[in-house]
């Protein structure tokens, strides 16, 4: 009997995030065999049940070090960089991870012969940003294009599921607080499902596909659509949701602090900027995805932050 050939070697450079996981879970289901290149490679053990013995391995590598990026491409078919910063702590920078990093990833790449590379960036990519976040990233995108110029570039909206920092974060913060301040309360946002996501890279992947896809959910939702949602769906409906006015939630962002959260000043310049796809490019549709609605799969992680928890009445 015959044994089917394994797709090829992919390489998730920064794969143990949030996104990471579920690509990962969802490569290995396809016979990919996976190679993920972090700073942390213990943190990268946690992948390995997704897949058989010996298809999902670890490597150490830092795309703040091109040198460490060779070693972790070799033999590489696809290279996929996930890094990705939301703040600039811990000695990290917009322009060192969004930028130098993301050139060093591509750059590898190319060097070692990978037949696609795949970068995932962000809705709000814009060298006119407001915000230092979305002048990096573009700024990222065209580094990426300069070095391996058939590369895919992924731009999701927010992204949602059982582990992100998002939903969980307000939920969390709903449940505790008598009243919640509402932060750009009219900012639009176009949820997308992780799962989902992961779909779109694994097809983007499969296909060798270039060029740049907007991902986003089958909803338009502003910032208070989303929080007053996730108040129904944990039983606290009741809350007062409190729309911030702008010299206040300025003063917040001055601080460096939102109630229940960190909150920096880019951080606010971001959710001032509607963050939903444009329609100039491909997305879940053109892969043939059907997108998963918020509402329908929440309530499997957000239950658990009702009074009484999931089995509650």
């Amino acid at each position: 009997m015959k044994i089917a050939p394994t797709p090829g070697l992919v390489v998730l450079i920064g794969g143990t995030g949030f996104i990471g996981t579920a690509l990962a879970e969802v490569l290995a289901r396809a016979g990919w065999q996976l190679r993920i290149a972090v700073r942390d490679t213990v943190a990268a053990l946690r992948l390995k049940p997704l897949g058989d013995v010996g298809q999902i391995g670890a490597i150490c590598a830092d795309v703040r070090v091109p040198a460490s990026l060779a070693a972790a491409v070799r033999g590489a078919d696809v290279v996929v960089n996930l890094t990705g910063l939301l703040d600039e702590k811990g000695g990290q920078s917009f322009e060192d991870v969004h930028v130098k990093g993301a050139a060093a990833a591509a750059t590898a790449a190319a060097q070692a012969g990978a037949k696609a590379f795949v970068h995932l960036s962000a809705i709000g990519a814009d060298a006119a940003s407001a915000s230092a976040y979305g002048r990096s990233k573009a700024a990222g995108e065209a580094a990426v294009k300069a070095a391996f110029p058939a590369a895919a570039i992924v731009r999701p909206s927010l992204v949602f599921g059982a582990e992100d920092g998002f939903t969980n974060r307000f939920a969390s913060l709903i449940a505790s607080a008598p009243a919640v301040p509402v932060i750009a309360p009219g900012s639009r946002f176009q949820p997308v499902y992780v799962k989902d996501l992961a779909a779109a890279l694994k097809a983007i992947i499969e296909q060798s596909a270039s060029g740049i896809f907007e991902i986003g959910g089958p909803e338009v939702l502003s910032m208070k659509q989303i929080l007053g949602f996730i108040a129904q769906e944990t039983g606290h409906g009741e809350k007062l949701l409190v729309d911030a006015p702008d010299f206040g939630a300025r003063l917040l962002a001055g601080l460096g602090f939102l109630p229940g959260a960190p909150l920096t000043k880019d951080q606010y310049l971001m959710l001032k900027q509607d963050n939903v796809v444009s329609g100039a490019y491909p997305g879940l549709a053109g892969l043939g995805i059907a997108a998963t609605p918020l509402e329908a799969v929440s309530g499997q992680w957000l239950a658990r932050y009702r009074a009484g928890g999931r089995f509650a009445a």
